[in-house]
């Protein structure tokens, strides 16, 4: 089968013989679950931010690693209760957010994936994600990861490219230059003048762009590590 990407790093692109003919070839070697949410992102950034930065990474790795890995659909909502004051902000509840999270895992594991990784656009779902990842690997017994994407950019990697020498923040330097660099439409720019926290002012394009393809590389070499089995995740042992 010719592959059209990034349309066929998707999964929900493919029809259920293409999935299924890749999937018994053995050409699939990875799954990537990108989660993230949909929330206020100050005055200057669109609400979809956390997930179309998810997406936009997520593609892009599976692009660099075609054919091995695919991407699952996002999830778009995320367990963002801290920002509801600001109305727009849609968020789930931990018990929830996590039943629908694992039951995507559980379905890319019926499909023969045993190389899962979740990867996260949104701080929020850190810590809920944390306290129950020991019983989601007790349970599949897999090799399933945990990461958020900015997991994978080092503070020497991107210093040269932050004025404020902070991130990843929530929608300032780091947020806005990702978004300058890979959708500015979702950028207001006369609200980023006009608002009160004026670091976002400090954000570049170029430097998005910079930072975008440090996270991709850095990302894509663990998913290879990964499928190599030199990146296995840990099951805690059961005690009785």
């Amino acid at each position: 089968m010719t592959l059209d990407y990034p349309e066929k790093a998707l999964l929900g692109k493919h029809t259920r013989r293409e999935f299924r003919e890749r999937m018994q070839a053995g050409e699939l070697k990875a799954c990537i679950i990108p989660v993230a949410a949909t929330e206020q992102h100050l005055e200057h950034l669109a609400m979809e931010h956390d997930y179309a930065s998810i997406m936009h990474l997520t593609t892009a790795i599976a692009c660099k690693l075609a054919p091995q890995v695919i991407v699952a659909p996002s999830m778009s909502i995320g367990i963002s209760e801290h920002h509801m004051k600001h109305i727009g902000t849609l968020t789930a509840l931990p018990g929830s957010w996590l039943s629908v999270l694992f039951d995507t895992i559980r379905s890319m594991h019926d499909a023969g994936f045993t190389n899962i990784l979740v990867l996260n656009g949104h701080g929020g779902n850190i810590a809920p994600c944390e306290g129950m990842w020991g019983q989601f690997l007790q349970r599949l017994e897999i090799n399933l990861q945990f990461k958020s994407y900015w997991d994978f950019i080092s503070m020497e990697e991107a210093t040269p490219y932050l004025e404020t020498n902070r991130f990843p923040g929530h929608a300032q330097e780091f947020e806005t230059a990702f978004a300058m660099a890979a959708f500015p439409e979702n950028v207001r720019h006369d609200a980023m003048q006009n608002q009160e926290d004026k670091e976002p002012l400090h954000a570049s394009a170029e430097n998005g762009q910079a930072l975008i393809e440090i996270a991709v590389n850095n990302v894509a070499d663990f998913v290879k590590a990964m499928i190599a089995g030199t990146e296995v995740a840990e099951i805690p042992e059961f005690h009785p």
